[in-house]
């Protein structure tokens, strides 16, 4: 039987989470991931585990010139390049425990058929322009030419494969036609100026409705700063017509007589889906999209697509006349750095989601790093040092120790039995100050995590493991304890198993495959997030299962092996991989070669027999080793 897909409920505090959707066309890094994906992922789970209707929507923009661009670097269609990268976006995010009800895409029916409503709507409402500009045109291939498409010699520092839209060089944006000596990417030919006609979305008629909107939303939604920042940046400047459609053929098709050869520009038609996506999930999208009143959305993105969130899609839905969930909290972050350095992916500078797996370290080590190193306010560091001191001197020694150390005790000395008479024992007012400090930490979890200040979330969570381990130390759980004091020791036991399992359900949004862990060894299932701590959770005589260690050191050796492993860009790191490979093979090929001259027959004898000239032999000789080492020829 299908699963039935979540819908909201009337009177209950339904949630919509969205994370900005990755673009298609390459690997995620880490500074995406927390920016976006995974900070969206915590606070939809812990929504779910505050009891709320939640729907956690993304996928993959698939649309646009940079589509085209990597298609055409690859040698394969759009379609191939698409199908190839959201295969790998979504394996990434399911090996870092992403919970998403839906991982969809954009290039469907259902976004055709969303967002030419929208445009029409907008059209019919005067809110679109027809304007015509002069765009660069390759007469080799008769098609006019996206910025990208366009390189030549940078005016300003003379770099000679600068773009039609930046120079990676000197970082100056550009147009095309400010190129020296420019040329189509595809054929190489002078492109010239020509006109053509597009269809501009009048933003500065729509001021002045979005500006009310976004006052308003900003305030109830408590906006992070720096969205709220750039959004009154846009407005104070004065919004701009802005041109929606491009010749192109990858995209969604215009819905106009004459614009057959022309799609929508991805920034208009990105955000839409977040609905489309939707609508892919069920057939009852609406009730999610459609019902402000009862629908609260959540948008997790970095700061760099704050405008299209806050000005453009919200002008679009305005501009429709229908009535629309439009965003209630925006969550952005500053820039995560990689040691010392950016994060680049044009560049391969950094750790990328599908190198993570390379290190050996389980995904809610990472998830624990990038989260308390989430860039709420300003920009943080990556680096490898930290990484493995706040696995060693946090997560291990702190998390960990509670839980295993006090498991393994009632496994030992209780026969893995919860004490059957703790309750009684536990309203002793000596323990009347330990009860108040968990519901106190307790309560500022649940405020953060409202708030969407997940680190600080995260935080206290962490303190209320501190807390554990004191509380074990203070009343001196041991041998001694248990001979002595047998109620005292029955009532600590029963208040730290009971923290432990609240503990489950803070940290399950956080890392979802720890809290399982905890789960599974206390025998119990996971709880929902609750306001004021319940010390009896557990019932008196539960049986729980045997400890587990959640976590494992790792050697501080591994800094400058990881440092080095990551070190330079991706390209470089190729290189260094297929230097060693073929230094592989050639050690290969001279072991064969002595074994040949010890009787065994001889390349050129071998060559013979299967037809091959004694020059082609060692070739295939080397391919096969390089097969068996993993490496990839050119044309994979």
């Amino acid at each position: 039987m299908a699963e039935q897909p979540i819908l909201p409920i009337k009177g209950k505090r339904n949630t919509l989470v969205t994370s900005a959707l990755p673009y298609v066309n390459n690997v995620p890094h880490l500074g995406n991931i927390v920016g976006s994906v995974l900070s969206a992922d915590v606070y939809a789970r812990f929504s779910r585990l505050r009891d709320r209707p939640t729907l956690y929507v993304c996928g993959t923009d698939e649309y646009g010139t940079a589509t085209e661009t990597k298609a055409l670097e690859e040698g394969v269609t759009p379609k191939e390049l698409c199908d190839k990268y959201y295969a790998l976006h979504a394996e990434i995010y399911k090996w870092f425990e992403i919970g998403f009800d839906i991982f969809g895409r954009t290039t469907t029916s259902q976004q055709t058929e969303i967002a030419q409503d929208i445009f029409l709507k907008l059209d019919k409402n005067g809110y679109l322009e027809e304007k015509t500009t002069t765009q660069p045109y390759c007469e080799q291939h008769a098609s006019f030419l996206a910025d990208r498409f366009v390189e030549g010699e940078c005016p300003r520092c003379g770099y000679h494969d600068a773009r039609g839209d930046q120079c990676d060089k000197c970082g100056h944006l550009l147009d095309p036609f400010d190129l020296i000596n420019p040329r189509c990417k595809i054929d190489g030919a002078t492109p010239v100026p020509r006109d053509t006609k597009h269809i501009h979305l009048l933003l500065d008629k729509l001021q002045p409705a979005v500006e009310e909107w976004s006052s308003r939303s900003s305030e109830e939604g408590a906006w992070s700063r720096n969205g709220r920042i750039i959004t009154e940046s846009w407005l104070k400047e004065g919004l701009k017509d802005r041109g929606i459609t491009r010749d192109l053929k990858w995209g969604t098709p215009v819905p106009l007589p004459g614009y057959e050869n022309k799609v929508l520009y991805v920034w208009f038609d990105a955000c839409i889906g977040y609905v489309s996506i939707t609508a892919n999930y069920t057939k009852d999208w609406e009730k999610w999209w459609r019902h402000p009143e009862d629908v609260k959305l959540y948008q997790f993105l970095g700061k760099d697509n704050v405008p299209f969130h806050t000005v453009i899609f919200p002008g679009s839905q305005i501009g429709t006349g229908d009535e629309w969930t439009m965003l209630n909290h925006l969550s952005t972050t500053e820039y995560l750095n990689y040691e010392s350095g950016k994060f680049s992916k044009s560049r391969g500078i950094g750790v990328f989601g599908n190198s993570a797996r390379d290190t050996g370290v389980p995904p809610s080590v990472w998830r624990y790093f990038l989260l308390s190193s989430r860039p709420e306010t300003a920009d943080t560091q990556f680096e490898w040092r930290s990484f493995i001191a706040k696995n060693n001197s946090e997560l291990l020694a702190n998390l960990g120790n509670f839980v295993n150390r006090l498991i393994k005790f009632v496994n030992a000395k209780y026969e893995s039995t919860v004490p059957a008479d703790y309750a009684e024992h536990i309203t002793d007012p000596a323990f009347d100050g330990f009860r108040q400090e968990v519901d106190a930490l307790l309560k500022a979890y649940v405020d953060d995590l409202e708030a969407v200040h997940l680190r600080s979330g995260l935080e206290k969570a962490m303190a209320l493991s501190s807390r554990g381990n004191l509380f074990l130390q203070e009343n001196k759980l041991d041998n001694s304890l248990l001979a002595t004091q047998p109620a005292r020791a029955a009532a600590v036991v029963g208040l730290g198993l009971n923290l432990i399992y609240l503990l489950a359900s803070l940290i399950q949004p956080y890392m979802p495959s720890i809290s399982t862990s905890i789960t599974t060894q206390l025998a119990a299932p996971l709880l929902s997030i609750p306001d004021v701590w319940t010390p009896t959770a557990l019932a008196p005589g539960h049986a729980i299962g045997k400890a587990v260690y959640l976590f494992t050191r790792i050697d501080e050796k591994k800094e400058a092996e990881w440092r080095d492993m990551f070190g330079g860009t991706q390209a470089e790191r190729k290189q260094k991989d297929d230097d060693a490979a073929k230094e592989a093979a050639k050690k290969a090929a001279k072991k064969a070669k002595k074994k040949d001259k010890k009787g065994k027959p001889t390349s050129s004898a071998a060559a013979a027999a299967e037809g091959l000239s004694a020059e082609t032999a060692p070739l295939k000789e080397e391919a096969a080793v390089e097969k068996g080492l993993g490496q990839l020829n050119v044309a994979d």
